[in-house]
């Protein structure tokens, strides 16, 4: 069963800060050295120590490179000091730049497992797209300086490794706290945030949180991999905490920079009646492909429940009602979803209340593999199982067996379990 990663971004994110967090939820350091040996790569050494960040004792993962791959990432100094002292910036420039296709190579010539090498990739690709509009060019033409370094490599790499290894399925990323003012970097000053990261998250929608504090919080490779693993808009209603990881990063501001990382699990609900909105709406003209695509952003931007049912519209023409049930917090950004993505020009809202029966996901053991399945608990104290379709679809598939001999496997294990 795949788990849930909730990356809280309150002072910012960095790619060294996530693989940290990662490491201190958990990931094998002993696995991530081997994975990282296989690149081919060479000029640089990895850390892994414990500190203090602030009051808050953190992990920290250092890339340490030799003189002939050395940056500025870290060097307060050279990033915020005299824009008058043109030594370093010489120096870097003499460094190689890496282009697209050369980081996709590097991944793909080492023995990462697919998984990793995938979430990798996506990284890298969303790098290239923020990258290629900054600069006026094309993500194929692009040559990376911050991120094609030995360093940033190896925290993408590494950070791709130690999300495969926790068996991350689902990712929240709080919003990212940001800094402000300019910072140095290979292309000379810029604003903070640096147009890479205002790039990235306008692309995948990541919420930038102003601190008001001068400095950079956000680092193109962080932004990157938090667009590549976010899979959800919204935390549930109510979860619990499995795992806490803390990662410190090295830049040096008014307060210590942290990021937490947390695996957490869906609470089951307590039952009995709740307070709900429903939205509504109709339309007459959206393609079906697209009806169904609005119903997947729904669910996954919170929504308790969505569905379309048949009705006439105006002059007898055939449409469908869209009806979204939610909790009120979620109201603006599930409006949003439906005017991006469908033709409506209102929405109507209601209060409403609904009863909910207590439930939990469980896993049951079936002679075709482990399936999940919803635990629901009547007024009675009758208990009932309900197995997932995806997951009793997979194990159908996998073990080219009908999809009822799954199911009714699933059952009778859940029995057994109950006693």
């Amino acid at each position: 069963m795949g788990k849930t990663l909730y990356l809280d971004c309150g002072t910012g994110i960095a790619g060294d800060m996530l693989v940290a967090a990662l490491i201190d939820l958990g990931a094998d350091e002993e696995g991530l050295s081997a994975a990282l040996a296989t690149l081919p790569l060479e000029g640089y050494e990895i850390r892994i120590t414990r500190t203090m960040a602030g009051a808050l004792a953190a992990c920290d993962f250092d890339v340490v490179l030799d003189g002939d791959h050395e940056n500025h990432d870290h060097d307060m100094a050279w990033l915020y000091g005299d824009a008058s002292d043109h030594s370093h910036d010489h120096e870097r420039h003499h460094h190689e730049h890496r282009g697209l296709a050369d980081c996709l190579a590097i991944i793909e010539d080492s023995e990462l497992t697919t998984g990793a090498k995938a979430i990798a990739e996506k990284a890298f690709r969303i790098l290239a797209d923020a990258e290629a509009k900054a600069h006026g060019t094309t993500p194929d033409e692009v040559h990376f300086h911050e991120v094609g370094a030995v360093d940033s490599i190896v925290d993408i790499v590494a950070a791709a490794y130690c999300l495969d290894a926790l068996g991350i399925e689902r990712a929240y990323i709080s919003p990212l706290a940001e800094g402000e003012g300019q910072v140095r970097t290979a292309h000379g000053r810029l604003p903070i945030p640096v147009p890479a990261v205002v790039n990235i998250c306008a692309a995948h929608s990541l919420v930038l949180a102003p601190t008001g504090r001068t400095g950079e919080l956000v680092t193109p490779t962080g932004a990157a991999l938090a667009a590549a693993i976010r899979t959800d808009d919204a935390l549930p209603a109510a979860y619990t905490i499995k795992a806490a990881g803390y990662g410190a990063g090295k830049r040096v501001y008014e307060m210590p920079s942290v990021l937490r990382a947390l695996i957490i699990e869906e609470a089951a609900s307590a039952g009995g009646p709740s307070d709900l909105w429903k939205l509504e709406t109709e339309v007459d003209d959206c393609p079906g492909e697209a009806l169904g695509h609005v119903l997947d952003r729904l669910l996954r931007a919170g929504a308790c429940e969505a569905h379309f049912l048949p009705c006439f519209m105006k002059k007898n023409r055939p449409g469908y009602q869209l009806e979204v049930l939610c909790v009120s917090a979620d109201i603006p950004v599930l409006e949003q979803v439906i005017f991006e993505d469908t033709t409506t020009i209102g929405i109507r809202r209601m209060r409403m209340e609904r009863t909910a029966l207590p439930r939990e996901e469980v896993s049951c053991a079936t002679p075709y593999g482990t399936a999940l399945a919803k635990r629901v608990v009547l007024p009675t104290g009758e208990v009932r199982i309900y197995p997932e379709y995806t997951s009793v679809a997979a194990l159908s598939r996998v073990a080219d067996v009908s999809y009822q001999a799954v199911y009714q496997a699933v059952i009778a294990a859940a029995r057994d379990s109950i006693g």
